[in-house]
Parts: C-alpha cells; sequence; structure tokens
C-alpha cells in the first residue's frame, strides 16, 4: 500500500490502494474478432491521479480521494466497468441509492457529477456494476480537508451458513461459531489518518489480525463477542465507528431438563414426564391423568419456544411452565392420538423435537383364580379372579365400571376323599342361667368322600390325626344376682306441686346370698326406681296476697303501692316457710303508681298516717288532714 498525493489548481486528491485494486480486465473482444464467452461484471480500477479539466472542476475515476476546495465547482466520478453481458451501472452514498437531482446527475456514460458540492455531500460514493453473473462495486471517498472520514454502514448482518463474512464498520455482525469475520474500516482524509482498533474499549495488540484497515477475527467464538471499535486520527481531529458483533449459536438438544425435575416434585401423584427429541420419544399414560412435556434445548440467544400437537397450535387445555420450556397437559384424554412437538427457534436457525404420549386403557382380566372354596369333598370350586387392569398393573375396579364384564365360569377344584376327622354338633343349652351350669355335645369321627357322602369312621382313625373334642363343658358360672330395694322414705322431700312431694328409697345389686356385688353385674337386669312422687299435707299451701296500699303520690314519677305477700296453709290458713310455696311463682309485692304529668307544677301527695288521736286514725297530705279508720 502506498499513497499518492498531487496537488492540482482548486482541490488535493489522495489516492490509497493495493496491487489487487490496479488489476485491469482485458478487453471484451477476441484478438480474432470473435466475441469473448460470458464474463462477471468488472469495474476498472485506475491509479492515475485526478484531472483538472478547469479550475473549478474535478475529474476521477474509482479507487481516489476526492478533497474538496472552496472553489470546487464540480466533481466527476467516472465508473467504467466490463462484462458480458454488459452490466448495469448504479450509485450508493454511504450504503443508500443516490438520489437524482439538478444538483447531483447520472451522466449518460454513467458517470456521477455533483455540481457545487456543499458539507452535506461528504462521503463515500459506490458503484455498483451488476449482471445475471454477479456483480462488482468500487468505492470512491469525497470528503473535505480537516479530520478523517470513515465509510460506515449500518446494516445489520446475519451470517447462519458462511464460512467467511466480510462488513463495513458501523453493521452489526450475528454470526455462527468458527466462521472468519473480517470488519473493513475504509478511511479518507487529508492529511492521511492513522488508523487504530479496540475491543470493548481495550486497544488491540499488534497480534490481531490487522491489515489495510481491516480487522480479521478468525474462528470466532462465544469468547470474541463484543465491541469492535476503528479509530481514525490525523493532526486535524479523530473519529471513531464500532460494529457489535454476536456469536450465534443455533439449538441444540440438551440430555436433561433440571426444571422438569423440580416441576415433576411438586406435581399431583400419578403425573409423568417426558424429554422430546429430535428423533422421537413416547411415553404411556393413564386415561384422565396429566403429563410433563420438557423441551431440554440450549442455544444463543435463547431459544424462541412454540409447542405445537400434530403440527398445529395448541388448542387443548395445557399450561406453559419454567419459561414455555415445559408443557403440561391437564388431561391427556384431550389427545387421544397425535404427536407434540416443541419448535426452538433463534437467529442461528431452528431445531424440531417431538414425543407422542399413548393412553393406556382400563381393561377386565381374569388370568388369576381364587383359592379353592375347600381342600377336599365334593363342593370345591374356585372362581376366576376379576381385576381390572392398567398398563399390566392391578387398579380399582372403578375404572372398569364402564367396560363389559367377561362371563366368570367356576372352576371344580380339590374333588378328593377327605381325611378322616372329627365332627361334632352344636352345643346343647346350658342346664342353669347362673349359679353354674353343663353343656353338651356329640362328637363322633367320619370320613367325607367325594361324592359327597359321610362315612362313620372308628375313634383311632381320628385319633391318629388329632385329639378328640371334648363333649362336655361348664357354662353360666357367673353368680345369680338381682336388684333389691329399701323402703320408701318419708314423703317430707321439696314440694313440686300442690300436696305433692318427693320420696326415696336405696336400691342394691347382691347375690341370691345377700351379698351385695357391684352394680354393674345386675346391668343386665332392669333397675328398680329409686326416687317417687307422694302426696303430704305439708304441700298444701298457696300464695296470699293483702291489698295495695295507697299510692303515695298521685302524680310525677314517684309514686309506688306495696302488698304483703305470704305462704300459707290451705287449711290451717297459718303463713308456712316460703320455700314449701317454690313450685308456683311468687307474687309482686311492689309496684310503681300514677306515673303522670302533675298539672301547674303542684306536687299532690298520697295520705300520710300521723297517728291515733281520740279514737280516730288521722291522716296528712301537705296541710290538709282527715279522719280516717277508728283505731
Amino acid at each position: 500500500e502506498y499513497p499518492l498525493h498531487r496537488h492540482v489548481s482548486g482541490f488535493t486528491s489522495s489516492l490509497r490502494t493495493s496491487s489487487a485494486e490496479a488489476f485491469v480486465p482485458t478487453s471484451v473482444d477476441m484478438p480474432n474478432g470473435l466475441r469473448r464467452p460470458h464474463q462477471k461484471p468488472a469495474i476498472l480500477r485506475k491509479i492515475s491521479a485526478a484531472q483538472q479539466l478547469s479550475a473549478s472542476e474535478v475529474v476521477t475515476h474509482l479507487g481516489q480521494t476526492v478533497v474538496l476546495a472552496s472553489g470546487t465547482l464540480s466533481v466527476l466520478l467516472h465508473c467504467e466497468a466490463v462484462g458480458n453481458p454488459k452490466p448495469t451501472i448504479s450509485w450508493a452514498k454511504n450504503g443508500e441509492e443516490v438520489k437524482y437531482n439538478d444538483r447531483i446527475l447520472l451522466q449518460p456514460d454513467d458517470s456521477l457529477q455533483i455540481l457545487s458540492p456543499v458539507e452535506a455531500d461528504v462521503g463515500f460514493y459506490a458503484c455498483n456494476a451488476s449482471s445475471a453473473l454477479g456483480s462488482d462495486t468500487v468505492s470512491i471517498a469525497v470528503t473535505l480537508a480537516g479530520k478523517p472520514l470513515i465509510k460506515a454502514s449500518r446494516a445489520t448482518v446475519i451470517n447462519t451458513e458462511s464460512p467467511a463474512v466480510t462488513v463495513d464498520i458501523g453493521s452489526t455482525v450475528k454470526t455462527i461459531q468458527r466462521a472468519n469475520v473480517t470488519i473493513s474500516c475504509q478511511v479518507a482524509g487529508v492529511p492521511e489518518a492513522e488508523v487504530t482498533w479496540f475491543k470493548n474499549k481495550v486497544k488491540l495488540s499488534s497480534t490481531h489480525h490487522l491489515h489495510d484497515g481491516f480487522l480479521l477475527i478468525a474462528n470466532v467464538s462465544l469468547s470474541d463477542q463484543g465491541l469492535y471499535s476503528c479509530k481514525a486520527a490525523n493532526l486535524r481531529g479523530e473519529v471513531t465507528e464500532s460494529s457489535q458483533l454476536l456469536v450465534l449459536e443455533p439449538p441444540r438438544p440438551l440430555p436433561y431438563l433440571e426444571d422438569l425435575t423440580a416441576m415433576l416434585s411438586s406435581a399431583e401423584t400419578g403425573t409423568r414426564s417426558v424429554l422430546t427429541s429430535p428423533s422421537g420419544t413416547k411415553m404411556t399414560v393413564s386415561p384422565g391423568s396429566s403429563a410433563l412435556i420438557g423441551c431440554a434445548v440450549d442455544g444463543h440467544p435463547t431459544p424462541n419456544i412454540t409447542w405445537l400437537y400434530s403440527g398445529e397450535p395448541l388448542s387443548l387445555r395445557h399450561r406453559l411452565l419454567a419459561a414455555g420450556r415445559i408443557l403440561q397437559i391437564l388431561n391427556v384424554s384431550d389427545a387421544p392420538d397425535g404427536e407434540f412437538s416443541c419448535l426452538a427457534q433463534n437467529e442461528a436457525g431452528s431445531l424440531t423435537q417431538n414425543t407422542s404420549l399413548a393412553i393406556q386403557e382400563y381393561r377386565w382380566s381374569v388370568d388369576k383364580l381364587m383359592p379353592c372354596s375347600a381342600s377336599c369333598g365334593h363342593k370345591g370350586v374356585q372362581l376366576p379372579q376379576l381385576r381390572c387392569l392398567l398398563d399390566g398393573a392391578e387398579v380399582n375396579t372403578s375404572h372398569c365400571k364402564e367396560k363389559p364384564k367377561p362371563d366368570l365360569q367356576p372352576v371344580a377344584c380339590n374333588r378328593r376323599d377327605c381325611p378322616s376327622r372329627w365332627m361334632v354338633t352344636s352345643w346343647s343349652p346350658c342346664t342353669r342361667s347362673c349359679g353354674g351350669g353343663i353343656q353338651m355335645r356329640r362328637v363322633t369321627c367320619q370320613r367325607l368322600t367325594a361324592k359327597g357322602s359321610s362315612v362313620p369312621m372308628s375313634n383311632e382313625a381320628c385319633a391318629q390325626v388329632s385329639k378328640r373334642p371334648v363333649d362336655t363343658q361348664n357354662c353360666n358360672r357367673q353368680p345369680c344376682v338381682e336388684w333389691v330395694a329399701s323402703s320408701w322414705g318419708q314423703c317430707n322431700g321439696p314440694c313440686i306441686g300442690p300436696r305433692l312431694a318427693v320420696q326415696h328409697r336405696q336400691i342394691f345389686c347382691q347375690t341370691k346370698d345377700g351379698i351385695s356385688v357391684s352394680s354393674d353385674q345386675c346391668s343386665a337386669f332392669p333397675r328398680p326406681l329409686s326416687t317417687q312422687n307422694c302426696w303430704t299435707d305439708v304441700c298444701g299451701v298457696h300464695w296470699r296476697v293483702s291489698l295495695w296500699t295507697v299510692c303515695t303520690a298521685t302524680c310525677g314519677n314517684y309514686g309506688f303501692q306495696s302488698r304483703r305477700v305470704d305462704c300459707v296453709h290451705v287449711r290451717t290458713n297459718k303463713p308456712v316457710l316460703e320455700h314449701h310455696c317454690s313450685w308456683r311463682p311468687r307474687p309482686v309485692n311492689w309496684q310503681r303508681c300514677n306515673i303522670t304529668p302533675c298539672e301547674n307544677g303542684r306536687l299532690m301527695r298520697g295520705w300520710e298516717a300521723v297517728g291515733c288521736r281520740g279514737g280516730e286514725r288521722r291522716q296528712s297530705r301537705l296541710s290538709e288532714m282527715q279522719h280516717c279508720a277508728p283505731c
């Protein structure tokens, strides 16, 4: 690389190129006059300096750097391309298509002319030659004298397949691992600028692949992610552009999912779990149960997960757990057939993993027989054992209630003569109900044949097998007991009604010999009463009341009157203790009276006794006095 500087009146031109850029394709026509075969487009790179057509005009070819001066009135950018078929020429500025107007013109020879250039025209102009066979692009920088200019892009480049990718600085690069990433930092400026590279604001050392404004990041891995910056600096200033490098990792399957284990431990009993896989997995589940399906994938960035059933979005009842990595089917009977899929996607690619659920049906089984009902004789039978099975395991028979039951046929078993054995009859009734009695039964030695008949045998035949059962035993050995009552006591208890009181007696449990025992031993017999009602003259009483006294006031709120209340005997009419009358409510002996407002604020008090004089009792009321009953 070498710079060329040539000063021309009204402008300065500077070129930065390489031997590859100086290559010029051969002519389209062959020497013998025949047409050349098809050829990809190629733009001619010329290393000659810019030409001066007049004092204020600049004419240059691609590969140059044009520095505008104050007197520059026109800049003509030539773009010559060869190819078969003839390529189409288009222009772009800073990555965007040039918009032509009365100042920026496209000439008939595909040159780009800028009239009266201003500061807004500064930038990198790219000529693109394209045809059906391909395309070629070459840039030229138009700048002002001063701080450098960097050709930057704001594009986002996503590389998921290519082993190498090249971008302009300013782009966002998302690429797969192990690819080679080249970042171009094309700089123009007068004076010439020095380029420095940084990663995450830390200057890159010379050991990195830095060459001619390019940074090569070979065999990219996750550790290469970061912000790469290109700083161009000269005596007039500096400028920096940056590119973000993100390393993509397509979704890949994992052998386990920790969240699934945690979810399963807290799920209801009977819930089963399964992981999806690229090749597909299967799981047998019980009807009506719940199932957890895990999608164990990894990738960078973290893949988004979409669940499908039979290739369609989920419409059955479900829950998404663990950020969508676990699908809970609330009732597997909603999905009788079909395949569940988890689609994991990120910018690097996608991965589909599958699983299918097989619902095990409940069914009746008669593959086992119940134990024989007899060990010998003629009545031994075995019934088939009816069981409800799910996936070979026995479950509650209620699960099979909607299934038709198979016909059960009993099977004869152990149809053979029984060995000799003792036969006994039932015990006879006890000879006594208490105090000790005797029971008896009949004991014989017999043998039951396979035909069902019983053949008497000698006692010795049975004695060889077992000891002869007893034919007599004691019974009802408990003592004979009965309830015994004492005489009734006096009828002098508390009065419970007119001439009605209560009398008591004691109750004992004792044997026939007169020995007292616990009452529990007589609990089998009805217990006699220990209390009863009785008639007594003492309870011939009632409440007697006198007339009410005169009210203490004729009006107001303070008047009251009283009367005498006594408990008296009906026959003698003499007072007795009040508790004898307690079986009836006691009448009140005091009440308020004349509770009415007084007229003209005058309080009329009742007559009061003031003594006896001259054989007459006197009463007074305020200043008045009257005669009353004789003394």
